[in-house]
């Protein structure tokens, strides 16, 4: 799949474990559409992403718990955490089906939210934490592991943050 618009295009993989009940083409277009969204990596025009069915520097995986702990190595995710492992962003199927308590409301934000995070840090980006209660949290704020007082956020730059108090 192309990539739409201007900027440097950043090609992804995308791929899903099979054997997991889910649409492999649709789970595709989401991340797709995640990443190349006006609130995404790439909303001032830096940046565009395009799918490829062949190699690429970033691999989003959506994986069974059993084999995401496996391909998330050394990392402790007990199969309940998405991770960055090299050039895999891979998402667990156990989230991406039950998101968290915290989003249990927006399952849909929830999935935004982790395509996002897995794949900032594939583009070098850190963990952040939370800049205070009630404010939106940032995309690279682990929010797997609770919000800590901020708002639900999916994206890298959301169009409706409020502004800090003076």
């Amino acid at each position: 799949v192309p990539a739409p618009g201007q900027g440097e295009v950043r090609t992804i993989r995308v791929e899903v474990e099979r054997g997991l009940p889910v649409d492999g083409a649709r789970f595709a277009e989401f991340v797709l559409a995640t990443l190349n969204d006006d609130r995404g990596w790439g909303h001032d025009g830096a940046m565009t992403f395009a799918r490829t069915d062949g190699d690429a520097p970033i691999t989003v995986v959506l994986a069974s718990p059993d084999t995401s702990a496996r391909l998330c190595g050394d990392q402790r995710t007990h199969g309940m955490l998405s991770c960055r492992n090299g050039p895999r962003a891979v998402l667990t199927f156990h989230r991406w089906v039950n998101a968290t308590d915290e989003y249990a409301d927006n399952v849909t934000g929830y999935r935004q939210y982790v395509v996002n995070h897995e794949v900032g840090h594939a583009l070098g980006h850190g963990h952040e934490r939370c800049p205070g209660p009630g404010r939106p949290a940032p995309v690279m704020q682990q929010q797997t592991l609770g919000l800590k007082g901020c708002a639900q956020n999916p994206w890298p730059h959301p169009t409706d943050v409020p502004s800090p108090a003076p």
